[in-house]
C-alpha cells in the first residue's frame, strides 16, 4: 500500500501518530476498569504496554527533530477524542473489539502513510509502529466469549462494521490532499481497499461476519 503524495509534511504525521498511540493506550486502560475480573484485566497489560511504546517510539521522534510534543500533537486532540468517544464501546467486549479493530487499522493505515516521509524517517516510523502490538491476547478473549455465545458474535459483528467507518473517516482526515477529487480518490481507493480487506480478515479470524 502507497499513497506518498497524500503524506503530510513530517511533524503533521508525527502528532498525529504520536496521539493515536497515546489514544489507544488510554482506551486499553479503560478497557481494563471494565474487565470482569482479575485475570482479563492482566491479559490486557500486553497490549497496554506495547501501545505506550509505541507512543514513546514516536515522542522520540519528535523531540529528535527539536520539537516538544505537546505542542506537536494538540491540532490532532480535539478529533481524536471525539472519535474515541463515538468508538470505545458501552460494554466490556465491545470496548475489547474497539481496542483490536480500530488499533489495527489506523497501524495499517499510518505505516503505509510513512512511505511518504524523506529519507530513513519513514522506515524508522513504520518500524516503531510495526512492533508487536501484543493483542494477542485481546483476540483470543473475544474468540472464547463469541464461541460461548453466538448472540454475542451477531452484536459485536454489528459493532465491527459500524467501526470501519468512523476509523476510514479518521484516516482520511490524515490526508494531505491536492483538492483534485478525481486524483486524490485514484491514489487513496486502492489503499482503503486494501485496508478494509485486512479489517475483513481480523473480523473472520474471529468469526465475525464484516
Amino acid at each position: 500500500m502507497s499513497f506518498d503524495e497524500l503524506t503530510p509534511e513530517p511533524m503533521s504525521y508525527l502528532g498525529q501518530v504520536a496521539y493515536l498511540q497515546l489514544d489507544q493506550f488510554e482506551s486499553i486502560a479503560r478497557t481494563v476498569s471494565m474487565a470482569p475480573d482479575l485475570a482479563s484485566k492482566e491479559r490486557l497489560s500486553p497490549a497496554a504496554s506495547a501501545a505506550l511504546a509505541k507512543h514513546q517510539g514516536v515522542i522520540a521522534e519528535i523531540r529528535r527533530r527539536g520539537a516538544e510534543p505537546d505542542a506537536v500533537m494538540a491540532p490532532f486532540a480535539e478529533a481524536i477524542d471525539r472519535y474515541q468517544r463515538a468508538t470505545q464501546g458501552a460494554r466490556w467486549h465491545e470496548a475489547l473489539l474497539s481496542n483490536h479493530l480500530t488499533a489495527g487499522l489506523l497501524d495499517d493505515f499510518f505505516i503505509s502513510l510513512a512511505s511518504g516521509l524523506p529519507g530513513d524517517f519513514g522506515p524508522r516510523v513504520a518500524s516503531v509502529l510495526a512492533a508487536d502490538s501484543g493483542r494477542e491476547q485481546i483476540v483470543e478473549m473475544l474468540g472464547e466469549a463469541i464461541a460461548a455465545d453466538p448472540v454475542l458474535g451477531s452484536r459485536l459483528a454489528m459493532w465491527g462494521r459500524r467501526l470501519v467507518g468512523d476509523t476510514l473517516l479518521l484516516a482520511r482526515s490524515g490526508l494531505s490532499l491536492s483538492g483534485d477529487a478525481a486524483s486524490d480518490e485514484s491514489r487513496i481507493e486502492p489503499v482503503f481497499t486494501e485496508l478494509i480487506a485486512a479489517h475483513t480478515r481480523r473480523m473472520d479470524a474471529l468469526g465475525l461476519t464484516a
